[in-house]
């Protein structure tokens, strides 16, 4: 499979069914960064205890090996990519994949090690792991970190892709934050699922209560959608 291929239809639909049972997705109504009010939210700060942390990282890994990208190191920026990035890469050593580990502060240390990097040195190809991708600046910033380095930033891990426009300056353009990241960046991007798996999973399940929030959800899809 191409590395900006579909995402796999297995593992995509077992992520949904797992964010849900872990009240990381959740279905309402939910105002967005951008000022849009969604009917969907997904809060990746509930994947907050030793078994979800483990299981989320299992299927980064999945992601990561059935996308057969090559890279050299992982590299987690803050906050939320630390802890997602420790363990993806904990996970992958346990499947025999063992890859350095590094991560940044968001402010420099001036005593003991100093800087702003923490763990391996950077260097070879990079991979940047983080929960979801709204903006961009957070891929900007680590992008910036590991070439100021001197490695190459080389693909990003995503749980969930919104396929949604993105805005600048408040307004929105035509592209997401993950086409940009891609066309604009040069990055390959791997998300574990889409917002059109999240779809499939509404449009395929027989429980009434999830099925109601398909039309929302794609009404929303093709109001935004890019």
């Amino acid at each position: 499979m191409a590395v900006d291929g579909q995402t796999s239809s297995a593992v995509a639909q077992d992520f949904v069914q797992f964010a849900l049972d872990a009240g990381v997705l959740r279905f309402g109504e939910f105002k967005t960064k951008a000022g849009r009010m969604s009917p969907y939210f997904f809060n990746s700060g509930l994947f907050d205890d030793g078994a979800k942390i483990a299981r989320l990282a299992g299927f980064y890994a999945d992601r990561l090996i059935e996308s057969g990208l090559e890279f050299d190191m992982i590299f987690g920026p803050a906050y939320k990519g630390i802890p997602l990035g420790a363990t993806v890469a904990a996970e992958l050593a346990r499947r025999g994949r063992n890859y350095p580990f590094a991560y940044n502060r968001k402010e420099a240390k001036a005593h003991g090690e100093g800087g702003n990097l923490v763990g391996a040195p950077l260097k070879g190809r990079v991979l940047i792991v983080d929960d979801v991708m709204s903006a961009g600046t957070a891929v900007r910033e680590s992008i910036a970190a590991i070439q100021a380095a001197g490695a190459t930033p080389h693909a990003v891990a995503i749980a969930l892709d919104r396929q949604e426009k993105a805005t600048e300056n408040g307004v929105d353009v035509n592209h997401s934050a993950v086409q940009y990241v891609r066309n604009q960046l040069g990055l390959a991007v791997i998300p574990i699922a889409t917002l059109d798996d999240l779809l499939s999973y509404l449009s395929g399940n027989a429980a009434a209560d999830l099925g109601a929030h398909r039309e929302r959800v794609l009404a929303y899809r093709t109001r935004y959608g890019a």
